[in-house]
């Protein structure tokens, strides 16, 4: 059984290196085995959007934290098109998925359209309930000043 572990948190180490995605690591302390990572994100389906997302990575632990933050905005063109092939239910679409743990622990970013507003918003969350409660954190992008934005008609 201590043998799985091993295997295990060495399989992770060297499997954390290899995240083509990440544009920052920094360590939490000489002493330590936790990072954070800072990894950038496109959205597939609307580009324009970017996503900076962070959390703590522990190398050669089990227990990998569940803390995320996430930033998102514009950094291209928005169009209609972009918006009109989105998922528009409440509950959005699931647009980056990772693994946090051998436990079944994920990290999830969904992308939730909301309509009055003209925005989108991007929701982090973990799956798996740490210390009492469900880690999550989010970010929205106003489609303001986007070809995707629609003058609200007035009566």
């Amino acid at each position: 059984m201590r043998k799985k572990y091993i295997l295990a948190a060495v399989a992770a180490l060297l499997l954390s290196g290899c995240d083509n995605n990440e544009v920052g690591d920094v360590s939490l302390g000489l002493f330590t085995t936790k990072d954070i990572k800072i990894e950038v994100l496109a959205d597939p389906l609307v580009p324009g959007v970017t996503c900076h997302m962070s959390n703590v990575v522990a190398n050669l632990n089990l227990a990998d934290p569940s803390d995320m933050s996430i930033s998102c905005r514009q950094t291209g063109e928005v169009t209609q098109a972009m918006i009109t092939s989105i998922d528009k239910s409440k509950s959005g679409e699931v647009v980056f998925k990772k693994s946090k743990s051998i436990f079944l622990k994920s990290l999830k970013i969904r992308r939730i359209y909301d309509e009055q507003s003209q925005s989108l918003l991007y929701l982090a969350y973990s799956t798996k309930e740490t210390s009492g409660s469900y880690k999550h954190a989010m970010s929205t992008v106003p489609l303001w000043g986007t070809l995707a934005y629609q003058a609200p008609i007035t009566p």
